[in-house]
C-alpha cells in the first residue's frame, strides 16, 4: 500500500469532532443528569466517572462545574418527562385558567376605582373601607397570577421581596400626596390620601403583558440553549432576548398608562415616567426570580424602596432644630421636576442596575434549565 502523496493528503478532508461535543456526554450520563437535584450533583458524578477539566475543555467548557451546569440545563428532569403526557392533555384548559388569572388583577383594580367613584358622596368611612377591601383583593389577585404560568418562581431566598413590592407600589399610588403633605407641614389628621388611580390600574393590568413577555423570553431562551454549543454563543443569543423582552413590556406598559390617563386622568409626564420605571423594575425583578436569582431581585426592590423612603425621611428630619438643610435637596428636586421625580429616579436607577445584572446572570445555561418552567402546570 503506497503512502498518499502530499497533494492527496491536502485534498483529503480533515476529520473534525462533533458540532455539539456535549451531546455524547448527555447520552452517556443521561440517568445521572435526569435524576440530579442540582448541577453540583452532576459535577460530582462526572468526576467519579473520570471526567476532568481537560475533558471539559474538549467540550468547550472551562471546568467540570461549567460542563455540569449545561448538562443539568439540557437534560429534562425525570419527573418532568413522566408528567409530560398528563400535562399535555389539560394544556388548553390550563392556558385558559392562567390567562384569566393574569387578567384578574387589572379587573379587580378597575372595579375598585369604579366603586370608589360610586361612593364619593357617601359617609367618610365608606371610602376607606372600599379602598382597603379593593387593595386587599387586588393584592390577592396579583399573588394568584404570579403563582402560576411563566411568572411562577420555584426558587426560595427572596426574603422580604413582597414587602418591598408593596412599598414601591404603594409609593407609586400615594407617594406624590405624601410628599406634598410633608412639604406643606402636614399631614393633617385625619389624613385624606389621594390615590393615583390611573397608575394603579395600569400597573395591575400590566401583569398580563408581563406574563406574555416572560413566556416569550423563557421559550426563546430554551431554544437558544438547545442551539448553542458554547456558553459564549448562548450569551450572545440571550442578551438581545432580554433587551427585547424588556422593550416589549415597556411598550405594553406605556400603552396601558396612556390609556389609563385618557380614561381616568391624573397622570402627567413625570408620573408616567415614574410608573413606567416601576413597572420595568418589577418585571426585571420577577424575571430574575423566575430564572433562579431571587436574592438579586429582592436586593433590587429593597434598594428602590430605600431610595424612595429616603425622600420623606429627609423632609421629616429637616423639621428638627439645626437640620433644616437636609431637606433642601428633596425640596429642590420637587420644585423643578415634581414629586414624581423621586420614584422615577429611584426605580429607573435600580431597574438599570437589575438589567445590567441580568445581562450577565441570565446568559448562563442554569438560567434556562429545563427544570425551570416557562409555564408551570399548576399554582
Amino acid at each position: 500500500m503506497t503512502a498518499p502523496t502530499r497533494k492527496e493528503a491536502v485534498a483529503r478532508p480533515v476529520r473534525r469532532g462533533p458540532a455539539d461535543p456535549v451531546r455524547a456526554l448527555m447520552h452517556r450520563h443521561r440517568e445521572l443528569c435526569a435524576h440530579a437535584v442540582d448541577p453540583l450533583e452532576i459535577a460530582a458524578g462526572l468526576e467519579a466517572h473520570g471526567v476532568t477539566d481537560r475533558t471539559a475543555a474538549r467540550c468547550r467548557h472551562r471546568d467540570v462545574f461549567s460542563l455540569a451546569e449545561e448538562l443539568y440545563a439540557r437534560v429534562p428532569r425525570a419527573e418532568d418527562t413522566e408528567a409530560a403526557a398528563p400535562a399535555a392533555e389539560c394544556a388548553p384548559r390550563s392556558l385558559g385558567v392562567r390567562a384569566a388569572l393574569q387578567l384578574l388583577p387589572g379587573a379587580v383594580c378597575a372595579a375598585t376605582v369604579a366603586a370608589l367613584a360610586a361612593v364619593e358622596p357617601s359617609t367618610p368611612l365608606t371610602r376607606p373601607a372600599v379602598t382597603v377591601t379593593g387593595g386587599a383583593l387586588t393584592a390577592l389577585a396579583v399573588r394568584l397570577a404570579v403563582r402560576t404560568g411563566p411568572l411562577r418562581s420555584r426558587h426560595h431566598g427572596g426574603g422580604a421581596a413582597g414587602l418591598w413590592i408593596c412599598w414601591t407600589v404603594g409609593y407609586a399610588v400615594y407617594g406624590d400626596w405624601l410628599l406634598a403633605e410633608l412639604l406643606g407641614g402636614g399631614p393633617d389628621l385625619p389624613p385624606h390620601p389621594r390615590a393615583a388611580a390611573a397608575t394603579a390600574v395600569a400597573l395591575a393590568c400590566a401583569v398580563a403583558p408581563a406574563a406574555g413577555c416572560a413566556r416569550w423570553f423563557a421559550r426563546r431562551g430554551r431554544r437558544g440553549l438547545a442551539a448553542s454549543c458554547r456558553l459564549t454563543e448562548l450569551a450572545a443569543r440571550i442578551r438581545p432576548l432580554l433587551l427585547g423582552a424588556t422593550a416589549l413590556f415597556l411598550g405594553a406598559l406605556l400603552a396601558l398608562l396612556t390609556g389609563a390617563r385618557a380614561v381616568l386622568g391624573g397622570i402627567g409626564t413625570a408620573d408616567l415616567t415614574a410608573a413606567a420605571a416601576l413597572g420595568v423594575l418589577l418585571f426585571l425583578a420577577r424575571l430574575l426570580a423566575v430564572h433562579g436569582y431571587p436574592r438579586a431581585a429582592a436586593a433590587g426592590l429593597a434598594t428602590a424602596a430605600a431610595l424612595e423612603a429616603l425622600a420623606p425621611a429627609l423632609v421629616l428630619t429637616a423639621r428638627l432644630p439645626g437640620l433644616t438643610p437636609l431637606g433642601a435637596p428633596v425640596e429642590t428636586l420637587i420644585r423643578h421636576a415634581g414629586p414624581a421625580a423621586v420614584p422615577a429616579l429611584a426605580c429607573a436607577a435600580t431597574a438599570l442596575g437589575l438589567l445590567a445584572y441580568g445581562l450577565r446572570a441570565l446568559t448562563g445555561a442554569w438560567a434556562h434549565s429545563l427544570a425551570l418552567p416557562a409555564e408551570a402546570d399548576r399554582p
